[in-house]
């Protein structure tokens, strides 16, 4: 008996821990929890889902920080508590069984693999199998669990009980599990016992960092949009300076950079109370949070129109966009919509609120509004090159040839973007990169506010910007004197050449405008 014993314990060292779909199907599960964006997850009568041998409910992924000894705040703990936990079974499953266990666990996503396992490496299973437990390696009905390499008490394994033949049990109020170590941390409800296919489970637990309520991955943009929100007043202040400063001379087109640069900054500021809020209550305020996605929606949908409005010539070449306008201003408010409807869905609610398929409907018309206006800009910006080129206007040509740079690096960095937002997400399946993920969304922040500060460069008010904008020069002395006005203000003894120059030019531009517009709108 003795030698069948050790046998027994041999074969079970032995066993394959190596990942599984199993364990993949579980971290995706946890990952998709109830309320993904909150560090208090709410159950209302959920069910049970079964996965294998037993019945699953994802209880949460969250990405939690050891709190540290000489932390300075009072209650620099971290933990999960369980709060008002209740299991409800149905009655036919009360008279059968009984006094039956359901199971918690807690894990860490490095310690997955400590968590089921198969007896003769066929099908990985998670609660103990008849063949384990003739080989004593588990108890039938039990979870299957080895003990971390790190900390032999984890992976951590909570039982909770039914009494008798009561049709509900909450035996875990209030208890609290602390963690001690930085890391992604996992909970599932696991019922082994099939007759418990019908239970469902009400209550919330609470996950807390040494500093808030905030999940982890989340954490570092609280700090970040505080820089953001600097980085914009520093802009907004060099900006109001020059548009106060040439105020007579203000073009409709800084009157539209003026808008984006005022939402921007208001759209940090609200971001950085929004998460504020998150991390003292561990839950998002509706309300703020519907405010955030709409001014940033608002501000989205301006920019791409200020982008188009300037590749078309609008401001610098021509006074208006004609026949175009209503098909911009139609564009802007289609893409407001798509851009609110998702943002909402991914800020406001969970993503459980809506299926994938339905989440893919609402992504798919903003990436494909978004395409449909990189193409736009870059027709128009072409054309309009062409026709400063056909001009002989270097000045406005030299501008436009930045702006175009610019906004062919900001695209193709976009792009490459993407494709490593795509292998970050590829590469990382269970979310063990949480501390460095707020990157991915950092990023598009700062790729706005970099794209924003070169239109603020190369459209910066200045003096007789206005009676320039749109005046046809032809030959070097033109030039010099468009240089002067654009950049660096009327000179003094020049005042009424430019008004000469500006008057002789004025039935020129008129015609000209009018056929570049009825030409573009044939094209369009």
């Amino acid at each position: 008996m003795d030698s069948a014993f050790a046998r027994a314990r041999s074969n079970s060292r032995s066993m394959s821990f190596a990942p599984s779909l199993l364990i993949y199907i579980l971290i995706l599960l946890s990952s998709l929890a109830l309320t993904t964006f909150a560090s208090i997850h709410v159950y209302d009568n959920e069910p049970f889902t079964e996965v294998g041998n037993a019945y699953l409910l994802a209880g949460g992924s969250e990405g939690v920080v050891a709190a540290s000894a000489a932390a300075p705040v009072h209650d620099a703990r971290s933990y999960i508590r369980f709060e008002n936990i209740t299991f409800r079974r149905s009655k036919s499953a009360a008279k059968k069984l009984g006094s039956v266990p359901v199971h918690i666990i807690i894990f860490e996503a490095a310690d997955r693999n400590d968590i089921g396992g198969s007896a003769y490496g066929g099908q990985r299973a998670i609660c103990c199998t008849p063949d384990l437990a003739k080989m004593g390696v588990c108890k039938q009905g039990e979870i299957i669990r080895r003990p971390s390499a790190t900390d032999i008490n984890w992976p951590i394994i909570l039982d909770v009980r039914f009494k008798g033949k009561y049709l509900t049990t909450t035996s875990l109020d209030s208890k609290e599990v602390p963690i001690t170590k930085t890391g992604m941390y996992n909970l599932f409800f696991v019922a082994c016992d099939p007759k418990l296919k019908n239970m469902v489970m009400s209550g919330k637990t609470i996950w807390k960092n040494p500093d808030g309520y905030l999940p982890g991955r989340m954490a570092p943009l609280k700090k970040f949009y505080v820089f953001m929100a600097l980085a914009y007043v520093c802009l907004s202040i060099v900006w109001f300076f020059q548009y106060v400063r040439f105020w007579n001379d203000v073009l409709q087109l800084q009157h539209c950079i003026t808008a984006v640069i005022a939402l921007g900054l208001f759209e940090m500021v609200l971001w950085y109370f929004e998460y504020v809020y998150f991390n003292n209550t561990g839950t998002r305020p509706i309300v703020l949070t519907t405010w955030v996605v709409t001014v940033g929606a608002i501000r989205k949908s301006i920019s791409r129109l200020l982008i188009l409005s300037v590749s078309m010539g609008y401001g610098v070449v021509r006074p208006t966009l004609g026949g175009l306008t209503s098909k911009v201003i139609l564009l802007g408010i289609t893409y407001f919509l798509a851009s609110e409807l998702l943002n909402i869905t991914e800020y406001v609610g969970t993503i459980n609120d809506v299926s994938g398929r339905a989440r893919l409907l609402l992504v798919l018309p903003d990436a494909f509004l978004d395409a449909f206006l990189i193409l736009w800009i870059f027709t128009s910006l072409s054309r309009t090159l062409e026709q400063l080129q056909a001009k002989r206007s270097s000045v406005k040509l030299d501008i436009y040839r930045k702006f175009s740079n610019a906004l062919t690096v900001t695209v193709i960095s976009s792009v490459a973007w993407i494709g490593y937002e795509v292998y970050f997400k590829a590469t990382d399946p269970f979310n063990e990169r949480w501390q460095s993920a707020w990157i991915i969304t950092a990023f598009w922040d700062i790729l706005a506010f970099a794209l924003l500060c070169v239109i603020c460069y190369l459209w910066a008010p200045s003096q007789s910007a206005q009676r320039y904008a749109y005046s046809e020069e032809v030959g070097e002395e033109s030039d010099d004197e468009e240089a002067q006005s654009l950049t660096k203000g009327k000179q003094e003894g020049q005042g009424e050449l430019s008004l000469v120059r500006l008057e002789k030019n004025v039935g020129r531009d008129g015609s000209f405008d009018e056929e570049d517009e009825s030409e573009e709108d044939k094209r369009e």
